[in-house]
């Protein structure tokens, strides 16, 4: 590990690797910090992505692909339920091979990759360039970087050490709990999510299936308005119920971002990149598209900042400005969109799915299901049809 590089990325997961591999491709001497001793693991995630989207930013590996879906199952309080098939596959990832693979891409474009890389702490100085503190294997460094890019997460300190407010509201932060199962009854072509206060009141249940009897188990919830009961209790509840005997592999645990991408998201030597920056999707919680897109603007925008000299908050908000042109200006709608449906009620569900019901698969669509669920809300309608259309 150098003393000084070009850019520091702090985090190897999708938005971080992506970060480093296009600034890499640009001619940045770039190293990729992640602090956990192996890239990708644990997995933290649902694993479920469009096929079509990954494939703007990456090329695809066989090997990440554990399945590929192509329904979806709306189940409401009342267990009535709304099929839709889906215009493109869908597909659930090995994230841990993901990762790794992610990261490996950036390393072929020259950038150094080191795990077990803690940083404590970046001191930013007005005038100087900003210090990385690392402990690596144990042993304290320090580096220096002309841009740092902060891919650490949704508790991410290194935009605090630069002074950026980073707090979320708890409306705007989903407890979630997850459990891969072993032993379950399912339909390896669809997955499934569940409705419902009791079962996660102001967010879902979600079912993905990673083989023919083998899933993702997990549900994310509105803190705001729950029921006293934590995410691991929800969804022991639910499994129990459920999936009675199904066996457990592993359980994860942890908070989801869904707000509007934070107000900056840059600062003199600075970028903030995926869920550090609150770039998940504000509806769906997923995180995975919209981090890799996240990464390779910043990547490319530190590259030429580096070429020109100049590190400012100024040339460096080019990145600010891609961001919201391309992506942020559609999650602000998927955040009007959540900030509706997390206050419908069983009933609202229920008479959801019991005028949609009716509808065969095939004529179903998400565009058609959203215009029926803000139809009290007209002026979520033109959103909607701006989201949903390409997907009909």
């Amino acid at each position: 590990m150098k003393s000084n590089y070009d850019v520091v990325v702090v985090g190897a997961g999708p938005a971080g690797s992506m970060a480093a591999r296009h600034a890499a491709e640009q001619g940045a001497s770039v190293v990729l910090l992640e602090r956990d001793r192996e890239i990708g693991v644990p997995v933290r995630c649902a694993e479920a992505t469009a096929l079509n989207g990954l494939s703007k930013y990456t090329e695809i590996k066989e090997s990440w692909i554990t399945n590929t879906v192509s329904k979806i199952r709306l189940v409401a309080p009342n267990e009535k339920y709304v099929d839709i098939t889906l215009p493109v596959d869908g597909i659930v990832l090995n994230r841990r091979l993901f990762d790794h693979d992610l990261a490996a891409y950036a390393a072929m474009q020259g950038v150094e990759v080191y795990t077990k890389a803690n940083v404590t702490k970046v001191i930013f100085k007005e005038g100087k360039l900003p210090v990385v503190q690392v402990t690596h294997i144990g042993v304290a460094k320090e580096i220096t970087a002309k841009i740092v890019i902060a891919a650490d997460g949704v508790e991410s300190r290194i935009a605090r050490c630069a002074g950026i407010h980073t707090q979320t509201k708890y409306y705007d932060i989903e407890p979630c709990a997850q459990m891969f199962l072993e032993g379950v009854d399912i339909v390896k072509e669809r997955i499934e999510f569940y409705f419902g206060t009791e079962l996660a009141p102001g967010g879902y249940v979600w079912v993905f299936p990673k083989s023919d009897s083998s899933a993702n188990v997990g549900l994310g919830y509105n803190a705001s308005i729950s029921n006293g009961k934590t995410a691991l209790q929800l969804l022991e509840e639910f499994v129990h119920r459920k999936y009675p005997n199904a066996k457990a592999m592993t359980t994860v645990a942890g908070g989801v971002p869904v707000a509007n991408t934070l107000k900056e998201i840059t600062a003199d030597n600075l970028m903030i990149v995926g869920d550090a920056a609150r770039q998940v999707n504000p509806m769906s919680g997923g995180g995975i598209l919209s981090g890799m897109a996240a990464g390779k603007m910043a990547g490319r925008v530190a590259a030429k900042a580096i070429g020109r000299g100049d590190y400012s908050k100024k040339a460096l908000d080019e990145y600010k400005k891609v961001w919201d042109k391309e992506v942020g200006s559609e999650h602000r709608k998927y955040y009007r969109i959540k900030d509706y449906t997390v206050k419908m009620t069983d009933k609202d569900f229920n008479d959801l799915a019991g005028m949609l019901s009716p509808i065969p698969p095939e004529k179903m669509s998400l565009l058609r299901l959203f215009k029926a669920a803000v139809k009290n809300k007209p002026s979520l309608v033109f959103d909607v049809i701006k989201l949903f259309s390409n997907i009909a």
